[in-house]
């Protein structure tokens, strides 16, 4: 009786203490509260970012929580102390200890909550559940030998308290928690099916709850997890984020409105809806790698004379896709040679839309030359010297035509692919891809139907097609005529298995594949690049500092490369 009274008081006390302590220090929002509120034994199951987890979520439900806790906290005089009066219990990490296990039995049969973290300690980027890193099957055991649900919990925002300053008064550190539906033990299952079931249900809500919170709340890299070491150092750049914030916002918005002044030029017929349903309707039956094929007959590149000429030299050929603009159905790409020749691997540039100028691209060039890459800057539909008479460099490579805006992507891809097997044939048998947005966006279409590439580096890159189109403040005007042409979302969406990689896999190794976003970035959006190197399963993402158009990008993408070893 004394015993129950000791841990009856201890709780409130420590309760009304976390409740004090992180509502001066954090200002936490919850999303789903209902779920972790629910009467009965459950399992609540977390990632695991700071020592603080366990006291930040306990303050935000009613409900007490018995938390699985490390084992060699408890031989700490004062720590083991609270954690036994509070209801923890010691649990090792590297082995199954079978007294933890009746313990967390005995305790959830009898209508407690149970914490627990499956990932096992800290964990940030590949490490961590929210970047897809695999369920510890101890969560899993439990539910379904206790025969109680489990709620997912996801929180972020806790390990910027390992910095002093967070501490300071007023400062109140955003904390961000959301709780998942419960999920069943599946007792119909035997015990191995119910543990993979477990498992697998597990894994999608952490990756469906981290992506309703950065989604809801608009998180930057800054927002997501680090380290706790990187926490505490203090970066005085910081002071600057606000300034940089500001500066590429208004820069993205300059360059959204002068798309969209340029996209005014470019009205819909009448019969675009028809002709949008016929070639939707001929694309449904396709595959990527039937649409990404080169049409039988087409036209070989010629690259032995173009290669062995001086740096630079220019290589054109007729483009497998016929266009209505004849300046846009001649391909060329401009070959800079390193000294080893044309067996080097080859690196396959990839502009951005619009892009002003190759002059940035022809000093990266020669900054691979010296690496012993060869460099292909590639002309893509209806840019550079592909712009047809009267109109601006990129001008109609996306407008409201969706059919010319689909087609110009299919051209691209082929015409890489084209190179890349003309190159192959001449002894070269590696390949990089190296794009930026538009250019980033042929370059994961060519991730999808492409096995062997070294490396694919994408910086900004266009991966949410329904977002690009119906959302982002560069398409305004197109969005305008699609819906005066009566051309619906539904349809649309039905040529995503073709154009849209975040609704797709990669052919070739995802650990290949490196994606760059910009925090800022009001264009390619950094919760739509996280989503796919989440769903891109193994690939990388690095966070810049910048807005959609910037040139930082590109250096710190090119040091990541050369860290990687290409």
């Amino acid at each position: 009786m004394i015993r129950k009274i000791y841990h009856s008081i201890s709780n409130r006390i420590a309760a009304l203490l976390m409740k004090l302590l992180f509502g001066y220090s954090t200002r936490i929002y919850v999303v789903g509260w209902e779920h972790a509120n629910r009467a009965g034994g459950f399992l609540l199951a977390s990632n695991h970012i700071s020592h603080f987890d366990p006291f930040i979520i306990s303050s935000v439900v009613r409900r007490k929580i018995d938390w699985m806790a490390m084992a060699e906290f408890f031989p700490v005089p004062v720590i083991g102390l609270f954690l036994r009066a509070v209801d923890a219990f010691p649990a090792a990490r590297d082995r199954a200890d079978r007294k933890t296990i009746r313990t967390a039995i005995e305790r959830l049969k009898n209508g407690r909550i149970v914490g627990v973290f499956p990932e096992g300690g800290i964990r940030d980027g590949a490490g961590s559940l929210l970047q897809g890193a695999p369920v510890r099957a101890g969560a899993s055991t439990l539910a379904h030998m206790a025969g109680v649900p489990i709620v997912p919990c996801v929180i972020l925002g806790s390990d910027r308290l390992y910095a002093k300053r967070s501490w300071l008064p007023l400062r109140r550190t955003p904390v961000w928690i959301a709780f998942g539906q419960p999920i069943s033990h599946f007792p119909e299952l035997d015990k191995s099916a119910a543990r993979e079931r477990i498992e697998r249900e597990l894994n999608g809500a952490f990756q469906r709850l981290y992506a309703d919170l950065r989604e809801k709340f608009q998180l930057t890299s800054d927002d997501l997890p680090h380290p706790p070491r990187e926490r505490m150092r203090w970066h005085p750049k910081n002071r600057r984020r606000p300034i940089r914030r500001a500066t590429a916002t208004a820069v993205d918005l300059a360059m959204c409105a002068s798309m969209n002044l340029l996209q005014s030029r470019h009205r819909l017929n009448g019969r675009s809806a028809e002709e949008m349903e016929r070639y939707i309707t001929e694309c449904e039956k396709l595959t990527p790698h039937e649409y990404y094929a080169a049409p039988s007959g087409s036209c070989r590149i010629d690259l032995p004379c173009a290669i062995e000429n001086e740096n630079g030299a220019a290589i054109t050929w007729r483009s497998p896709i016929q266009t209505e603009f004849s300046k846009n159905n001649i391909a060329r790409a401009d070959f800079f040679s390193c000294a080893r020749g044309r067996t080097a691997p080859t690196v396959f540039m990839l502009h951005a839309l619009m892009s002003a100028t190759h002059i940035g691209y022809r000093r990266w060039a020669a900054r691979f030359n010296e690496l012993g890459w060869n460099v292909c800057f590639v002309h893509l539909p209806y840019h550079y010297s592909r712009v047809p008479r009267g109109y601006w460099n990129g001008g109609l490579a996306i407008t409201a035509d969706l059919v010319r805006n689909a087609e110009g992507l299919r051209q691209g891809v082929i015409e890489v692919r084209q190179l890349m097997a003309t190159l192959h044939e001449q002894g070269c048998h590696e390949f990089g891809i190296l794009g930026t947005s538009y250019g980033g966006w042929i370059g994961a279409l060519l991730a999808m139907v492409e096995r062997d590439l070294r490396f694919v580096a994408l910086m900004c890159p266009i991966v949410n097609v329904e977002h690009a189109i119906w959302q982002n403040p560069g398409t305004a005007f197109m969005r305008r005529e699609l819906r005066r042409a009566k051309i619906a979302p539904e349809l649309v969406a039905r040529h995503f298995h073709l154009s849209s990689p975040l609704h797709n896999e990669p052919l070739c190794d995802p650990a290949r594949v490196l994606f760059v976003s910009g925090d800022f970035d009001l264009i390619a959006r950094p919760v739509d690049i996280d989503a796919i190197q989440q769903r891109w399963r193994g690939s990388e993402l690095l966070r810049v500092p910048q807005g959609h158009f910037g040139y930082r990008m590109m250096r710190e993408t090119f040091t990541r490369l050369k860290d990687r070893g290409f």
